[in-house]
């Protein structure tokens, strides 16, 4: 008995250490995400002076993706946290991060495959363009 009462106590410091090094992976996502996505948005302001329309699609989409990857992380704690002490408060908050990740991951997905068909026909009228011109 005294065997798996430490098994169960270095499991529980296992677990709690894995669970503190993916919340640093989340917030280091986070950080990591806004520093990426000023600098989206200062070469876009560049590139954009004086022409089309600027692509705030295309930022929204690049901080949404580090988003997604800190609550995938987030979601990977919580699982831990819940396997060894499975509280009610637990429970719901890893519910509440799936269903937020989910939908996120969800939206995400849709508009990055609306924003991919959008920059492919924009490709494609290019070269349309280019060899009209030819």
């Amino acid at each position: 008995m005294a065997l798996i009462e430490h098994l169960e106590g270095n499991l529980a410091v296992f677990v709690a250490f894995a669970e503190l090094v993916l919340e640093a992976i989340s917030i280091l996502c986070v950080v990591i995400g806004l520093v990426k996505t000023i600098q989206l948005i200062l070469a876009l302001r560049r590139r954009h002076r004086n022409r089309e329309a600027f692509p705030f699609n295309q930022v929204r989409l690049r901080f949404g993706s580090w988003l997604a990857l800190a609550l995938e992380c987030q979601l990977g704690a919580d699982v831990l946290a819940t396997t060894v002490a499975p509280t009610l408060e637990a429970l719901g908050k890893l519910a509440i991060v799936a269903l937020i990740r989910t939908f996120l991951n969800f939206f995400l997905n849709k508009e990055l495959e609306a924003e991919l068909k959008f920059e492919n026909q924009r490709y494609e009228q290019k070269l349309l363009f280019t060899e009209e011109g030819e």
